[in-house]
């Protein structure tokens, strides 16, 4: 698993890349998963995973915990009128993309929202007062193996946004995305051992 660069990402042929235009990528990450068989998709992945993909650990959850506790001082979450904005990113979506999606959009994704899930792709957004975050998953099936991409998009929501995205940088850097990364490698293993 390692952190990749913008130009990497952005070669892959997704619909994230159109949809998300104008939304600065923040970064993005990769794990190569062991090729059980061939024709996994990453909604197959979602959908039959014993464990959640994307499972935080002890020390990620903790941290969340940790954030939930100041957001709630300060009212950073309190989004209700936000999340039903025109601003949403599943504001974006096209009659096609609907059609297309395998969750529909608004479904809950803890402590996300589905924006859309195609065969190999899903897009999930958050928005609160310190941010409007996406993450777009995607899964590419390789000769040997699957690659599992894991993209993070940051829109500015008030002058804290660039404060807040930078404090909390180092965590998500070194603890939080190679965490999950890690977890989504376990969650594919449990899942397709037997395959």
């Amino acid at each position: 698993m390692r952190q990749i660069s913008a130009q990497e990402f952005e070669r892959l042929p997704l619909r994230g890349h159109e949809f998300m235009a104008g939304v600065p990528l923040h970064d993005a990450w990769v794990v190569d998963l062991p090729k059980a068989r061939s024709g996994i998709t990453l909604d197959e992945f979602l959908r039959t995973a014993p464990v959640p993909p994307l499972a935080p650990s002890p020390v990620v959850r903790g941290l969340l915990a940790l954030r939930l506790f100041i957001g709630r001082i300060f009212g950073w979450d309190d989004t209700e009128k936000i999340e039903a904005s025109e601003a949403a990113f599943a504001a974006r979506m096209t009659d096609a993309d609907r059609a297309r999606s395998r969750v529909p959009p608004g479904t809950p994704d803890e402590p996300f929202r589905v924006v859309y899930r195609f065969e190999n792709e899903q897009l999930v957004e958050i928005i609160n007062r310190t941010a409007h975050a996406a993450a777009l998953s995607a899964l590419v099936e390789t000769p040997d193996a699957y690659r599992y991409y894991f993209a993070i998009y940051v829109r500015n929501v008030s002058h804290l946004t660039p404060l807040y995205m930078a404090a909390i940088d180092p965590f998500r850097k070194f603890v939080v995305y190679p965490s999950l990364m890690r977890s989504v490698l376990r969650s594919w293993n449990k899942t397709f051992e037997r395959s």
